[in-house]
Order: C-alpha cells, then structure tokens, then sequence
C-alpha cells in the first residue's frame, strides 16, 4: 500500500496525477501513525525538512519501514529521503519521477554509483549476510572486495578488484582482497563476510512425543559436526503422520513443517533406510527421503544431493539435501519504447543480470540501466535465434542473464525460441511487458473492448497460405484483428490481401486504426474506414487494428463494445 500526503493545492495536483498509476489514495497528514505500519511506500508532496519531521518519530528499522519519497513544489525532484533499498524509496522515486517528469534523486551509495550493494546481493540470493556487512559494502563500492562463489549461485554484477572475475577467485586474489566476500552455505572463517543463501532442506522423523530440546539439538549438530550453517535452510519436511508433532514443530518455529504421504516417501532412493522404519510409518525413511522430495519440490527441477545423511538423536532423525544452484534466465519484455511504460521489474531484472543478451536497438534503450560490470551481447536484426541460443547457453554456465526484447517477450518475441531450448536445468523468470497491440490500443480508443486476435503477417517463420487461412477465419468469425509485422519493403502485397478478406465480411464503415512507433519519437495514430484505408501508408514500425461490426467511432476514437447494450 502506498499512501500520499500533500497540504498545499500544486502538491494536492502533483499527487491526484500520480495516485491513479501508484494505485495510491492522498491522506491527510494526521492519518500518517494510523497508516504506517501498514504502508509499502509513502510519498510526501512537501520540504524535505517538514517530511523528515514527519517521519522521523515513526522510523524503526529500515528492513520494515516503508520507503519514503519526497517532491518539491516545483515537481523538479522526486528524493528517495528513507528506506532506499529495503523500503523500495529508491525504485518509488523512479516512478514517481517518470510520472511527474522530476529528477529522481537516489543517495545511496551503490546506487549512486550503480553498483550492486550488500543488501541487494543478498536480496538476490534470497540469503543472511554473517560479518561486517557495512565493510563490505563499502569494499564493493570501492572496487576492493573479492567475492568468492564456490557453490556457483547466480550472482548479479559486481565490482571486483580483479574486474572481470565472475564465480570466484583465486586463493592469492583474496587474500590481498580488503574484504573477501564467501556466498557458501557452509561454516567458515570469521575473518570473511559469508553471504548464506537458503539451499537446505532439512528432513525430521521422529516417536511419538519427541522434546523439542531433543530435535533442536539434533538439528544443531548439522552444523557443528557437518559445517552446514543453519540459516541456509529453506524449509523442514517430514512424513504427514508428524505433521502435528509438537516437539518438531516448537523446535523449529516460527518455520513451517512440510508434510508429504508415507507413500511419496516410499518412493524416494535414500542411502540409510531401515526396515524398521517401514513397519512403524510405512515408508523406508523419513528424514532423508523427506529432505530429498522437498528439496526436489522447492527446487523446480534444479538438481538436489543428500549432503547430511541421517543423524541419529534421542528419538530423533535428520538429514540434509541441498538445492544446487541453477543459471538464471530473465526474458524481460521491455515495452513499446517510452521509460514509464517500461515495468519496474523490468528495470529490478536489468540490474540483478550480469549478462544482458538483446537486439543492439534494445539494448542502447536500456544500457543507462545496467550495473557496472555487466557484460553486454548485443547483435542485429535478424540474430534472434542465436540470441536466444547465446543467452540459454550462458544461464546454463550458472549465469544471472537478461534476454531482452521489446513489447512483451512472450508475444512475437524471444521467450518462445529460447524456451524451446532451455532445460531444467535453467531458472526462467517471465518479466511481461506492455505488447505493441495494447501500446496501439491505449492510443487509438478501445478497440480491443472484445473478442480479438493477433496475427503476423510476417512468412519468415509462417508459410503464407497457413497465415491466408488465419486471417479469413478471423475476418469470418467477426473478430476485432491486430496485424503485426503488416508491412515492409519486401512484403508489401499481404496487408492489402488481408484487408480485401475482411472486406469480404465487414461494412464498408468498419473503422481501421493504424499506430507507428507508439511511445517513441515519430509516434503517428491514423484511423480509416475499411473501404480507404491504404496499406502503402504503413511499415514495419506500424500495429495495424481492424475492427469488428460492432466497433465505432466516438468522438474520434475506435471503440468496441463489450457486448453491453450499444447506444
């Protein structure tokens, strides 16, 4: 929830400008302690120095308090003033600053130097920081940090000392480090700062009636007779017979205990089952076929090992799996073209990468974007499936990477040919974006308001007559059509075909609605009865809109109905 505040009436306009994007409501500044507890983000139309007074009483703790931004009068700067990073002030003053056209002001200092700080490391790990987290920040700003990646997570970019070094570094490296930086699940030396992912899941079986001394001591033995540090569990699990057995769940509270059938676990190889076990609860094992299973679940498909096996306490087992890490692929759809019609998890999914993969045009729109270090593959038209073959390729090397496109990547776009080739190996994280269809939309009315249908006209990939047959039954079934790819200086003949088959079965009237680069500089909107419209005047660059019977023109602007009553 995001809340704004404004006393004077620019602040007031400034804030009713913003509130309908932010999905925020204005208050009135005594509701601000009622709200706060509650709030993802605060936004104060007013003097830094008044907001700080504001605030100052109700700060806590940067991990939960809200972020807060500031905007002067003058709508000039949007400042991120509390809870940069944790809060989310410096990704609100972005957005904010994209609403109002103001200069987003970010102080913080790996932001301000585009660098990658502690705290988003570990974010992006999903892990606990053990060490002088402070120093290291501040080391990886300055450049003299190495960070050290023996299990091969995938990191985001970040200023090392040896510039370039991606997994890890040698052992003379780090020792003329000012600061090593470990990303291990493991116990280590105290002079380095240990980033500790959650690659763990415990398995616990257990009689009836077990202490919750007698499971937190056995739990604790996996770190200190196998070196695995606790805070890298992700998760417990055990048989569902156990699902209320107290002494685990006390023991590993405020944790949740995944619960699995006897059954599934039967299922699971392990290397120490007892028939004994099989007698009492109807499966082999439990602490390690559960750790492996839930380990399996959690991991989507990543490879897990039994690194723990079974540890025998006073009526009490555990085991430990670990999650292998994966390369990460981000297929990020950038968008039409214009900065705030660009999602903001675009921009988080840019700057978490290392390796940015994506048309040269793309990436020049969003290289201001990139963290220092990032390693860039840009090439020209016509490389996406080598594109996507690089950036597959590069995830599954354990890299963070970013495969870009514009609009939305699943659509006519670069999800589809690099998830044919990625394996499970690989995590792919889907970041949508705003389709040229919709861009077009938004400008020409509401011509989508119904049943539609995109088609490109394009036969690089499709056969020509599979598209003919596509584009008929559209214009037969009376469905509002989208063309992509419509026009270009060799195929110059297919929207004119297309249209004369929607001609066939819609008014002469049938309004046509045509949007050349949408949100960027040259944007054109032009709209034509069915019966003039003239297909020399668009490109490539073009989203063409037809119609249905049913569509109109309002006040100069294609609408479909919903289907409600038309008047």
């Amino acid at each position: 929830m995001i809340a704004l505040f404004a006393v004077t009436d620019a602040g007031r306009r400034a804030a009713a400008e913003v509130a309908p994007a932010l999905e925020a409501d204005v208050h009135p500044l005594d509701a601000l302690p009622a709200l706060w507890p509650r709030l993802d983000g605060a936004v104060f139309f007013l003097a830094t120095g008044a907001t700080v007074r504001l605030v100052a009483p109700l700060l806590r703790d940067k991990r939960s308090d809200p972020g807060v931004v500031c905007v002067d009068e003058a709508r000039r700067f949007a400042v991120a003033l509390t809870g940069g990073h944790e809060g989310g002030a410096n990704a609100l003053a972005e957005r904010v600053g994209a609403l109002l056209g103001a200069q987003p002001v970010v102080t913080t200092a790996s932001d301000a130097a585009g660098s990658t700080g502690m705290d988003e490391l570990a974010a992006a790990l999903d892990a606990a920081v053990d060490g002088d987290a402070a120093a290291a920040g501040r080391a990886l700003l300055d450049g003299t940090a190495v960070v050290e990646n023996p299990l091969g997570m995938p990191l985001p970019p970040v200023l090392q000392r040896q510039h370039g070094g991606h997994t890890g570094v040698t052992r003379q490296q780090s020792h003329h480090a000012d600061v090593r930086i470990v990303v291990t699940d493991r116990i280590g030396e105290d002079s380095v700062v240990r980033v500790v992912p959650r690659t763990l899941v415990v398995g616990v079986g257990s009689a009836r009636g077990v202490s919750a001394a007698a499971v937190a001591d056995t739990l604790w033995r996996i770190e200190t007779s196998h070196g695995f540090d606790l805070r890298a569990v992700r998760a417990y699990a055990s048989v569902d017979l156990k699902a209320d057995e107290a002494g685990i769940l006390a023991a590993i509270a405020p944790a949740e205990l995944r619960t699995y059938p006897a059954e599934v676990l039967a299922a699971v190889a392990v290397p120490n089952p007892s028939e004994v076990v099989r007698a009492e609860v109807g499966t082999p094992s439990v602490a390690e076929a559960a750790a492996l299973h839930a380990a399996a679940e959690l991991g989507g498909g990543a490879p897990v090992e039994l690194v723990v096996e079974k540890i025998k306490g006073e009526n009490v087992t555990v085991a430990a799996a670990r999650i292998r890490p994966r390369g990460r692929l981000a297929i990020v759809g950038l968008g039409p073209g214009a900065a705030d019609l660009r999602a903001p998890r675009a921009e988080a999914e840019l700057r978490r990468a290392s390796v940015v993969v994506g048309l040269d045009q793309y990436v020049e729109q969003v290289r201001h974007l990139l963290r220092p270090g990032t390693e860039v593959h840009a090439s020209g038209l016509g490389d996406e499936e080598q594109r996507a073959a690089d950036a597959v390729a590069l995830a599954a090397k354990g890299r963070a990477v970013a495969l870009i496109g514009s609009g939305d990547a699943g659509v006519y776009a670069m999800a589809s040919p690099a998830l044919q080739q990625a394996g499970a190996d690989i995590e792919v994280v889907g970041v949508p974006g705003v389709t040229a269809a919709l861009a077009a939309a938004a400008l020409l009315g509401a011509p989508l308001g119904h049943d539609h249908v995109l088609i490109s006209l394009s036969d690089l990939h499709t056969p020509w007559p599979v598209i003919e047959r596509r584009v008929a039954a559209a214009a037969e079934a009376d469905l509002v059509t989208c063309f992509y790819n419509p026009r270009s200086r060799d195929r110059h003949w297919q929207l004119g075909a297309a249209l004369d088959a929607f001609r066939a079965h819609r008014p002469p009237s049938t309004p046509v609605g045509a949007v050349r680069q949408a949100s960027r500089t040259g944007q054109r909107v032009w709209t034509a009865p069915l019966s003039e419209f003239d297909p020399a005047e668009v490109d490539m660059l073009t989203t063409v809109v037809v119609g249905s019977s049913a569509t109109r023109m309002v006040a100069g602007r294609m609408v479909t109905p919903r289907g409600y009553r038309w008047s």
